[in-house]
């Protein structure tokens, strides 16, 4: 049974049937539902994008309150996102058989837990220690919610369900990581977490509340989810996330000291920027879903693209507070627009394994997070400055689009063999 197919989406369609005019009581019963069970998905993804990206925002408090480097202090940032490479086709494998309304109840308790102790580490290496804990459950929950998205949608409408849980995600970065910002600036960079640990909470009471029984999503098991490694055309979906989201990550982590050091920005308008960045990423991430259902992978193509151009851009934009905030918002947008797509993708491709593939995107992501913060602070630690990781990620989204379009191309060849075969 396809994500399309689903008993939910039958139920939609009888009651339409049976209702030939005007507005009925089961079906605006029905659109009521979808919308709070998507309102609870997306406050998850709300808390998930404010403690991911906040931490960057963060990061020269963080450095300066444990006296270390900045580029050290990165490392609670690489220590997040391996908590999600780590977690999410662990959980996503090993939990195939929990019910879905069950297992995304469970990933929010986790993450909330993992985020009151970052409020409580003591030192560095507690704090990094908390930052892996709390990246556990993040990529399983983006995954499954996904799924359960495209399983409430109307036919034809999974890449925008996907999107609308993924708006979490970006509002968290207009209006939940700049106030977490703020605070943490103003009461101090523990403040911060202490707000997402509330979220978190909201969270699982959201999902208890307004989250139906989910009955007619099949679970499967280990070995079914494990099948998915097997399919070039995910690993080939991944790679691009990984590779070329890396781009992104690498200026994102050093925004606050490159927007404050190079473009000459007052510090108190850091929060402002970041809200910027996450205004961007609602209209790319809106936009990503548009694209994805009705061009699929070109689409993804155009957005990874157009991240690859204004990241070369702004190594030389950064030097003006204008221009340096202009590409901020355009960076956001083609860097979110690329989402949905990609997680549609690998619901394609990954046939009966989808919990696993779907949370692997995540996973995907986070480590290209890892990877962009480790390469952006290399390049600044060897003098090259906080325009340097522009550089780098330019360079990195380029490779993405290699990727994606060695994936088109390998996708084309087998669908001619197949058309061939039929013929």
């Amino acid at each position: 049974m396809t994500v399309t197919d689903s008993a939910f989406a039958k139920n939609v369609s009888a009651v339409r049937d049976r209702v030939s005019n005007g507005p009925s009581t089961s079906r605006r019963t029905l659109s009521t539902r979808r919308r709070l069970a998507m309102l609870a998905l997306s406050i998850g993804g709300f808390g998930i994008g404010t403690t991911e990206f906040a931490s960057m925002g963060l990061l020269p408090d963080v450095a300066t309150t444990m006296g270390i480097s900045e580029p050290s202090a990165g490392h609670m940032i690489s220590a997040y996102a391996l908590g999600v490479v780590v977690g999410a086709p662990a959980i996503a494998t090993l939990a195939a058989r929990v019910p879905r309304r069950a297992l995304l109840i469970l990933l929010m308790v986790a993450f909330t837990l993992g985020n009151l102790g970052t409020v409580f580490a003591p030192s560095f290496n507690e704090l990094v220690a908390s930052r892996f804990v709390a990246g556990l459950p993040h990529g399983a929950y983006f995954g499954i919610a996904a799924l359960v998205a495209a399983h409430l949608a109307e036919p034809g409408k999974r890449a925008k369900a996907v999107a609308m849980v993924m708006m979490g995600l970006s509002i968290a970065n207009v209006v939940g990581v700049p106030a977490a910002t703020w605070l943490g600036q103003a009461l101090g960079w523990r403040s911060a977490f202490a707000v997402v640990g509330v979220i978190g909470a909201l969270t699982v009471t959201a999902l208890i509340l307004w989250m139906p029984r989910l009955d007619g999503m099949p679970t499967t098991n280990p070995i079914t989810e494990l099948g998915a490694l097997r399919r070039s055309q995910v690993w080939m979906t991944l790679f691009v996330g990984m590779v070329g989201f890396g781009g992104m990550f690498a200026v994102y982590t050093y925004i606050a000291s490159t927007l404050t050091d190079v473009a000459g920005l007052a510090r108190a308008l850091v929060p402002v920027a970041l809200m910027i960045y996450g205004l961007g990423m609602v209209a790319g991430n809106y936009a990503g879903g548009w694209l994805a259902d009705r061009y699929q992978l070109r689409g993804t193509f155009v957005g990874l693209a157009s991240m690859a151009v204004f990241l070369a851009m702004f190594v030389v934009a950064a030097h003006n507070p204008i221009s340096a905030l202009l590409l901020v918002f355009l960076i956001g947008a083609s860097g979110s627009s690329v989402i949905p797509g990609l997680q549609t993708r690998l619901m394609d491709v990954a046939e009966d394994a989808q919990t696993l593939a779907a949370s692997l995107n995540h996973a995907a992501f986070n480590l290209a997070n890892a990877i962009g913060a480790a390469l952006g602070g290399a390049v600044i630690a060897a003098g090259f400055g906080y325009t340097a990781p522009a550089a780098v990620g330019s360079v990195l989204a380029v490779a993405g689009l290699a990727v994606l379009a060695t994936a088109m191309w390998m996708q084309r060849r087998t669908d001619a063999k197949a058309l061939a075969a039929l013929s």
